[in-house]
């Protein structure tokens, strides 16, 4: 075992949702602190790396972001079984992003680990006049799929943070809590550890 790592946790997230939706300026916003409104779509997969501090604990979030479009959902599903969290975005100013919510969340139950967890994104929340989407719409949602819900802005930095602080400490817990239960499995702080990757892109 490795003595020089430099964190506590590794925890890989995913971000799924329709092509344009604003994963990758969600993306950008938590990893970087940037938004640029002219993000190219994203062709296949790409990941950042960003490590946080919770209760105490470094964990380091590889977060995995995919294209929207159909031809790449084939892609996209060979990624969801290594996922620890999924962040299911879709965009309050276009109603089919969120009607499809319902799809991708079915793609989640049939290709993801049993067990991971979850948050309904609603983004470009700060477009009031261009929404379509209400708040109450995204919660009842959220409520049906059983899963938490927050609205957020990359453009204007609104619960970006939150969001993804939120899912880690969602992820966290349930690490430690089946480390107790199961004194046999692997610790939390291993997982992904021998799969981690230093590359910036895949396609």
């Amino acid at each position: 075992m490795p003595s020089n790592r430099n964190y506590d946790f590794l925890i890989k997230l995913l971000l799924i949702g329709d092509s344009g939706v604003g994963k990758s300026c969600c993306l950008l916003r938590f990893s970087e602190d940037s938004f640029t409104p002219s993000f190219i779509t994203t062709i296949g997969i790409d990941f950042k790396i960003r490590t946080i501090e919770l209760d105490g604990k470094r964990v380091k979030l590889q977060i995995w972001d995919t294209a929207g479009q159909e031809r790449f959902r084939t892609i996209t599903t060979a990624y969801y079984r290594g996922a620890m969290g999924i962040l299911l975005v879709y965009d309050v100013t276009d109603e089919r992003s969120f009607s499809n919510i319902r799809t991708w969340f079915q793609n989640v139950e049939q290709h993801a680990t049993e067990g991971v967890n979850k948050i309904l994104i609603g983004n470009k929340c700060d477009w009031e006049d261009k929404r379509v989407i209400s708040q109450e719409q995204g919660q009842a949602l959220a409520d049906e799929l059983g899963i938490p819900f927050l609205e957020v802005s990359a453009k204007s930095n609104i619960n970006i943070d939150k969001a993804f602080y939120s899912l880690a400490a969602d992820i966290k817990k349930r690490l430690i809590d089946n480390s107790k239960n199961d004194p046999a499995a692997p610790s939390g702080v291993n997982v992904g550890d021998k799969n981690d990757v230093g590359t910036g892109k895949c396609c």
